[in-house]
């Protein structure tokens, strides 16, 4: 009985013996007997294997966002808060922007192409790799400030950003089909 309670709690406990750095303490959860052996395992605390908080910021300001706008084909604008690290093809999925990313961000389309407004804003995003230019050269209606949205990923300094939806993509014209995000 004691042996098989003890292959139960599996990885969970055998992470504490070697002090693995996401372990973080719990209550205790075992009465009696199999509690007293396990206390003597790793003294007097239970641990678990899942974080406390993934980041150093405060639960209470949650995560940091900035504001995004993406003008439609037909010119209608939505203004969106993306959280920092979030790609903006993640950020139009949630919101209901229709912006296919047929790859689903693997950079293996062309299909997420946005078209940065604004010069300024535009010099802020890293260089395109050479990967993401040669499926740009793809892309419907490319310009000087043609991105893939899966590539632009959100950041502090790209507050206020705005992306054009090109006219049509390769892909979402022909069949009609609109993605879910998984």
């Amino acid at each position: 009985m004691l042996f098989s309670r003890f292959c139960q709690l599996g990885a969970h406990h055998f992470k504490t013996l070697i002090k693995a750095p996401t372990c973080t303490p719990r209550a205790h959860f075992f009465h009696g007997a199999h509690n007293k052996i396990l206390l003597r395992v790793r003294g007097s605390q239970m641990f678990s294997s899942t974080a406390d908080k993934v980041d150093s910021q405060k639960e209470e300001d949650g995560p940091k966002k900035i504001n995004v706008t993406f003008v439609g084909k037909d010119g209608e604008e939505t203004n969106i808060k993306v959280r920092v690290g979030m790609s903006m093809l993640e950020a139009a999925h949630e919101n209901d922007i229709d912006l296919e990313g047929a790859c689903e961000g693997s950079l293996a389309c062309s299909t997420c192409h946005v078209i940065v407004m604004d010069m300024n804003q535009y010099n802020k995003l890293p260089d395109p790799t050479d990967e993401e230019n040669d499926m740009l050269d793809l892309a419907f209606g490319l310009t000087e400030t043609s991105r893939l949205g899966c590539q632009i990923i959100a950041s502090p300094e790209l507050d206020g950003l705005r992306l054009a939806l090109p006219a049509a993509t390769r892909n979402f014209a022909v069949d009609g089909y609109k993605p879910k995000p998984h």
